[in-house]
């Protein structure tokens, strides 16, 4: 894991969908930059989301049906035509953040958020995807949830006025079950606190939101962060050391 400074250089931000993590980039967007630096390692966030990038791929497909020619992307049920596109998504985030870092090399931590299923390869297959820069430079924070919550949070989320919209885009039941219902994070995470990803050693922390702590944010999220995070950098010092 490489670290700027004080601060952490990429953090892999997964967990089921509707999990909490975009509740939690919004929690810590919000905070005063010396308050985030000093608590949680945290610059500036750059987020980058592989949503938006899907749901353009939506919006162009919807596009071409109504010209009368082939979708790219998605078949007439928003299923990808082909398993590949799970993984040019990953290599989408891994050419966001070289493209950050060509441009800006301290002061921000970029945050790469996405959610996988065991249906098109969980996150063993979305980690293999990454590139070598990405994987040496991060720490993952994992926010666990069981898939009932997540159905959960999913429906009470969901505005048919903004079905783009970061917090508040949602799915059909029917696909979040398809797609997401398997999740295969724990037969990664045999070994505590390390992912052996090839050669790379990436440190991990995991943040349980079984109780929902992301909804009403405020000082509890901040100190339950706060416990993830320092967990997270106290282990990577250990792990520089070595």
């Amino acid at each position: 894991m490489k670290r700027i400074g004080d601060i952490f250089d990429v953090i892999i931000l997964v967990g089921r969908p509707a999990s909490g993590k975009s509740e939690i980039i919004d929690y810590l967007s919000s905070l005063d930059s010396a308050e985030r630096r000093r608590r949680f390692h945290l610059g500036e966030p750059v987020v980058v989301d592989d949503f938006p990038m899907l749901w353009s791929w939506f919006e162009e497909d919807g596009l071409l049906s109504e010209m009368g020619k082939p979708r790219l992307h998605t078949d007439e049920e928003g299923y990808f035509r082909e398993e590949y596109l799970w993984d040019l998504l990953v290599r989408r985030l891994c050419l966001e953040y070289r493209k950050h870092r060509a441009e800006r090399s301290r002061g921000s931590t970029v945050v790469l958020e996405f959610s996988r299923g065991s249906a098109h390869g969980g996150y063993r297959r979305a980690f293999r995807a990454l590139s070598e820069p990405v994987l040496e430079a991060a720490a993952v924070v994992y926010v666990s949830v069981s898939f009932e919550e997540s159905l959960r949070k999913n429906r009470r989320r969901f505005n048919p006025k903004a079905p783009h919209s970061i917090l508040e885009h949602s799915l059909p039941d029917e696909k979040l079950r398809r797609l997401y219902e398997e999740d295969d994070w724990s037969e990664l995470t045999k070994e505590p606190d390390l992912l052996r990803l090839g050669a790379v050693q990436v440190p991990y922390a995991v943040f349980r939101n079984e109780e929902d702590f992301t909804t009403a944010g405020g000082p509890e999220l901040g100190n339950r962060l706060e416990a993830c995070f320092d967990r997270l950098w106290r282990w990577s010092g250990r792990r520089s050391q070595s």
